[in-house]
């Protein structure tokens, strides 16, 4: 099989590319390394089986393809508010040009959602069915409402051409690879306790997330890729925690003197995040299987290295 993935040298796309190249399959990277880089697929480089374009998919392009594998979107607020323009047009435009791929090439064409298109939930946990409440003019609403547009394009190109589609509602997912300047809060949380500073809390800390593991992310796409499912389906992991409690993980993990700073929640921050992943259980026999302590522990070993 021939893979394209586009945001393929990001912190997602660039896992995927591990385990399809594993697998022995053709992978063709495509990258404009807004939020990826080189560092992450450089060891693939040499790799017969490997390929990487430097291309925004803004830009329509013609390449034969089995599987579009289509990540390309930055995902973190510090990322998409920089451009916000620019991160709807990519939603959009380039879901319009990757499917447009899929439907010259016969692909199965799978595509990165988010969690963020439930907004601020007034439904939790969050089921497939929910809807959403999401502000169409916030601050936030470039990359919520891309995602939603870019949902509703694989529809209407399921229904009109008949093309392959999958959608996948990815919740907070971390690991090594991360950038240290994303602003997610893991990162944010492991890199200021390496270096010794009090971790940032926005609002009073009780807000909710819940955390996956980005190998056991992974497994679920590969696996929804290899199904029938045509819905959009949850991955991420039901376990949750509030963000003082995953702050006081890490800093018992790093430096446990550390103390908090307590700052202003940001706008449209949503309150509650948990996935119910039933869908993926029955379907895809699909769980998540690393625990929050396990996952922290080799992220932080990760920004250890880099910043050593």
């Amino acid at each position: 099989m021939r893979n394209l993935v586009t945001g393929g040298a990001g912190f997602l796309g660039s896992h995927l590319i591990d385990q399809l190249i594993l697998a022995n399959e053709e992978v063709i990277c495509l990258d404009n390394y807004f939020t990826g880089t080189k560092k992450n697929i450089i060891k693939h480089i040499s790799n017969p089986l490997f390929e990487l374009i430097r291309h925004d998919v803004t830009i329509p392009i013609k390449l034969e393809v089995d599987k579009i594998w289509h990540l390309a979107c930055p995902a973190s607020p510090v990322h998409y508010q920089s451009n916000p323009i620019k991160t709807a047009k990519t939603s959009f435009m380039g879901t319009y040009n990757m499917l447009g791929l899929a439907k010259r090439t016969g692909a199965k064409f799978l595509m990165a959602s988010t969690s963020e298109v439930y907004g601020d939930p007034e439904i939790h946990p969050q089921p497939e069915s929910y809807r959403g409440n999401v502000n169409t003019f916030g601050t936030r609403a470039c990359y919520d409402e891309g995602k939603r547009i870019a949902e509703t394009l694989c529809f209407d190109y399921r229904r009109m051409h008949n093309v392959d589609t999958k959608i996948v509602r990815i919740f907070n997912t971390y690991g090594p690879r991360m950038l240290p300047n994303d602003g997610r809060v893991i990162s944010n949380f492991i890199v200021n306790a390496l270096q010794g500073k009090p971790l940032n809390i926005y609002g009073n800390g009780t807000q909710t997330r819940s955390f996956c593991y980005v190998d056991d992310l992974i497994l679920g796409l590969i696996k929804l890729m290899d199904s029938n499912i045509n819905t959009p389906i949850n991955l991420g992991n039901p376990s949750e925690f509030t963000i003082k409690e995953l702050a006081l993980k890490i800093i018992n993990l790093i430096n446990p003197s550390l103390g908090f700073i307590y700052k202003e929640l940001p706008e449209d921050d949503p309150l509650q995040r948990k996935p119910v992943i039933e869908m993926a259980n029955k379907k895809l026999l699909w769980e998540p299987k690393i625990s929050l302590e396990i996952g922290l522990e080799n992220t932080i070993e990760y920004f250890k290295k880099i910043n050593s």
